[in-house]
């Protein structure tokens, strides 16, 4: 029996650089993307600021990603599309692999970035190089957050309520791990040898602004799939990280990070807090994923990076009484991957400092 678990898409280089050419070409000048385009131009100005220790070349690596390469010429990486430049006699422009050389030149005072493969490559037909594709760089280094992509997982709200559940274990056992059957109801619960991943649901996050209820930590139990179909049907647990209890959840989730993938300021200024970090650890820092209090309704889209700020601490003032909120401190960068009305998910690109729940994220200056 085929077991359907969470799935995990890579984002290829190749379609971030695709859909970031196309925002820099005429094609759109008037399309649906054209206040897209004009967005990120305005924010550049008439120059991107170059990272000061950039190269003038660079041969790209085995494990190198595109974000890394950016900020290696940039010193805001989120403007690569501003400075990318494809060269139509290169097969597959738009990916990158290792062993293709970046080189810096400047185009009336502006500076691109041009892509020089070997001519070996170059001489290689489009059939043969789609065999290869795998090998382009990704935009993210996937491997090092594919388990909490599989794994860790926010509920929205009014999701839980909704979710089947498991109503009892079989033979009346008050736990469950892997190899066991629960019973389990719920509208909607596939067929025989549909997978499911099986979440407790954990602690409320609440919006430090309103005091709101936004959506409830799901902590991951484990994984099984549906053996017998009926009310109530019978789970057969696979896989198990964490006793299964009554009342826990089953959660299909497919995780496609996007494909058109455009890491990018927001056009309009956004503000909020991180409120939780998947799989509850104290101290967050590079590639950790965490939860904003801000979504689509709040104008956060995928793609959009924002910058973390460390919240001031409120301390006592020792000379004349009372206290003092010190000023919030530049702690890092963050990448929106995935958007629900009022939460969103991100990745911790940079951190320059400890990175806690409640820090403040906003717009880049």
């Amino acid at each position: 029996m085929k077991i359907s678990l969470p799935l995990i898409r890579p984002v290829t280089a190749g379609m971030w650089l695709l859909l970031a050419v196309s925002l820099s070409s005429e094609a759109i000048a008037s399309g649906p993307r054209a206040g897209l385009a004009s967005g990120i131009a305005a924010q550049s100005g008439s120059a991107v600021a170059l990272n000061p220790s950039h190269p003038d070349r660079y041969v790209v690596k085995r494990g190198d990603t595109l974000w890394d390469i950016s900020a290696m010429f940039l010193r805001d990486p989120w403007y690569w599309p501003e400075i990318w430049r494809v060269n139509p006699q290169v097969e597959n422009p738009h990916l990158i692999y290792p062993g293709d050389v970046l080189v810096l030149v400047y185009i009336d005072g502006k500076p691109q970035i041009r892509l020089e493969r070997a001519a070996g490559d170059e001489k290689l037909s489009p059939r043969i190089r789609s065999e290869d594709l795998s090998e382009a760089i990704m935009t993210i280094p996937l491997e090092t957050i594919a388990a909490f992509l599989s794994k860790g997982t926010v509920l929205e709200r009014d999701q839980a309520d909704k979710l089947p559940y498991i109503v009892a274990i079989k033979e009346g056992h008050l736990i469950a791990g892997a190899g066991n059957d629960a019973y389990v109801r719920g509208a909607g619960i596939g067929p025989v040898g549909h997978g499911y991943s099986v979440v407790h649901i954990g602690e409320p996050l609440i919006d430090p602004d309103d005091d709101d209820v936004v959506g409830y930590e799901g902590i991951f139990v484990g994984e099984g799939l549906i053996a017998r179909s009926g009310d109530p049907a019978t789970l057969h647990l696979v896989d198990t990280q964490r006793e299964a209890l009554e009342g826990d959840r089953l959660y299909e989730q497919e995780f496609n990070i996007p494909l058109q993938f455009i890491p990018r300021a927001p056009e309009q200024e956004v503000s909020g807090s991180i409120i939780h970090v998947i799989n509850g650890l104290s101290i967050i820092g590079q590639y950790h994923i965490v939860v904003l209090n801000r979504g689509t309704q709040h104008g956060l889209e995928v793609g959009h990076v924002l910058g973390i700020w460390q919240a001031g601490e409120k301390i006592p003032d020792r000379t004349e009484g009372g206290s003092v909120r010190l000023p919030d401190e530049p702690a890092g960068t963050l990448m929106v991957f995935k958007t629900y009305p009022r939460i969103s998910y991100a990745l911790i690109m940079e951190a320059t400092t400890d990175i806690h729940i409640f820090d403040k994220v906003k717009t880049p200056d």
